[in-house]
C-alpha cells in the first residue's frame, strides 16, 4: 500500500510537470557561481549576470564581506532563536535602528526575508471585515499576505488611478479599515508607483498605504527609495544592499503590534548575524556614497539608448518576446555569447508577456553594458 501510495504521488508530479514542459513553463535551479563585476560562471561558461538585484555590486563588496566575516566570529553562524525568545542580537537591534534613520520612521522590525514580511506583516493590518487594494502586478507575497488576511481583496490595474479610486468608491464604506498595497519599483518592469496620487487616495478614502520598496531602495530617491506619506514602508536587504533579510518601517506602535502578532516574525528563526553585519555595512556606504546610487539607473538609460527603448525609470529595463519560447530562445542566444539574461514567463509575469527581464548594477562596466546593447540588436528578429 505504501509502494502504490508514492508511485501515484509521483505519477500526479510526472503529469504535472509533463504539462509544465508542453507550456515551455518548467524551471529548474541552475548552480550558478558569481563574482565581482557581476560576473557570473554557469553551466562551464562565463559570463556577465544581468539578471542578478545585486544593484550596486555590494554582495562583493570588501566592507559587507568583511562584516559579515566578522559577525560570525563575535556572534556565531545563526541567531540561535526567535527575536522574542534569544535571536535579538545585537546586531539586530543596531539593524534596526540603522533602518530606522535611514528610512525617516521611529522604529522597524526585521525578518528573514522579503517574501515573509509581505507575507506575515499585511495580516496584521487587514482581517475580516476590512479591505485591502492591490495593483495587479504587485509581487507574489503581497497578494499571498492579503489572502492569509482573510480581507475581501480587490485588484486594480495597474498604476490606474481612476480604477483605483472608483473601486474605493464603491466599497470603501462597507469596510471596517482599507489598506492599499502597491510597490515603489515594480520589479518585472522596472515603472514607479504614482505615490503621490496613491496617498491622496489614501488619505481621501482614509485607508492606509504600503510600499514594497524592494526595487527602490539603493536605487531611487538618491538611495533611500520612494519617498512621500507612506504609513508602511517595507525593503529588503537582499537588492541594492548585497545582503538578506526584510524589514517593515513604520510608527513605534505599528512595529510593536508587527512584533506582538506577525506569525513570519514571531514563529521563526531571527536574522543571522552575518546578514544583520552586511546590511548595516551596506546602509553606511550607500549614506556615505549616493552617487553610487545613480550608476545603476545611468547605466538602464545607455543601454535603453544603444537599443532604441524608451528612458527606463530605473534599474529594470523589460524586453518583452511574448511567448516563453521566445524568451527561452532569446536566453539561451544570450548565453552563447557570455551574457546571463534569465527568460521570465508566466506566472511570474502576466500570459503573453514572457521577456528578458534586464536588471543593471553599478558594478557592470559600460563597455559590458554596450556589449550587451549589440547582443540585443542582433537577436531583433527572434
Amino acid at each position: 500500500m505504501h509502494k502504490q501510495a508514492m508511485t501515484s504521488l509521483n505519477d500526479f508530479a510526472e503529469q504535472k510537470l509533463a504539462a509544465l514542459d508542453a507550456m515551455d513553463l518548467r524551471r529548474q535551479t541552475i548552480v550558478t557561481a558569481r563574482g565581482a563585476a557581476q560576473s557570473a560562471r554557469r553551466d562551464g561558461r562565463d559570463g556577465i549576470s544581468f539578471s542578478c538585484n545585486d544593484y550596486l555590486g555590494l554582495s562583493q563588496h570588501p566592507a559587507v564581506k568583511a562584516a559579515g566575516i566578522k559577525a560570525i566570529q563575535d556572534y556565531g553562524a545563526g541567531a540561535g532563536a526567535s527575536q522574542l525568545v534569544t535571536g535579538h542580537h545585537p546586531l539586530l537591534q543596531e539593524l534596526e535602528q540603522k533602518i530606522t534613520r535611514f528610512k525617516g520612521t521611529d522604529a522597524a522590525a526585521i525578518f528573514g526575508s522579503g517574501y515573509l514580511t509581505n507575507m506575515g506583516s499585511i495580516p496584521v493590518f487587514a482581517g475580516e471585515g476590512d479591505l485591502i487594494l492591490l495593483d495587479e502586478l504587485s509581487h507574489s507575497c503581497l497578494f499571498t499576505g492579503a489572502q492569509l488576511s482573510n480581507a475581501a481583496g480587490l485588484t486594480f490595474r495597474h498604476n490606474d488611478m481612476d480604477h483605483l479610486n472608483a473601486l474605493l468608491a464603491d466599497h470603501r464604506k462597507a469596510h471596517r479599515n482599507a489598506l492599499i498595497v502597491t510597490e515603489g519599483v515594480f520589479s518585472m518592469d522596472g515603472d514607479l508607483a504614482p505615490l503621490e496620487r496613491i496617498g491622496d487616495l489614501a488619505r481621501h478614502y482614509e485607508a492606509w498605504l504600503m510600499v514594497d520598496d524592494s526595487h527602490g531602495v539603493g536605487v531611487t530617491g538618491g538611495g533611500k527609495g520612494s519617498a512621500g506619506n507612506i504609513p508602511v514602508r517595507m525593503g529588503t536587504f537582499s537588492k541594492a544592499l548585497g545582503s538578506y533579510g526584510g524589514y517593515i518601517a513604520a510608527d513605534q506602535p505599528v512595529i510593536d503590534l508587527i512584533k506582538n502578532r506577525c506569525r513570519s516574525l514571531i514563529y521563526t528563526t531571527a536574522l543571522p548575524p552575518a546578514s544583520a553585519a552586511a546590511a548595516i555595512a551596506a546602509l553606511d556606504i550607500i549614506t556615505d556614497d549616493p552617487g553610487l546610487c545613480a550608476e545603476p539607473n545611468r547605466k538602464a538609460r545607455l543601454f535603453a539608448d544603444q537599443v532604441c527603448l524608451p528612458q527606463p525609470a530605473a534599474a529594470i529595463v523589460p524586453i518583452i518576446l511574448g511567448t516563453p519560447e521566445r524568451a527561452l530562445k532569446a536566453s539561451r542566444a544570450l548565453a552563447e555569447q557570455g551574457f546571463l539574461v534569465t527568460a521570465i514567463r508566466p506566472p511570474t509575469v502576466p500570459d503573453g508577456t514572457a521577456r528578458l527581464r534586464i536588471a543593471f548594477s553599478a558594478a557592470h562596466r559600460d563597455e559590458d553594458v554596450l556589449a550587451l546593447a549589440g547582443a540585443i540588436r542582433k537577436l531583433a528578429r527572434i
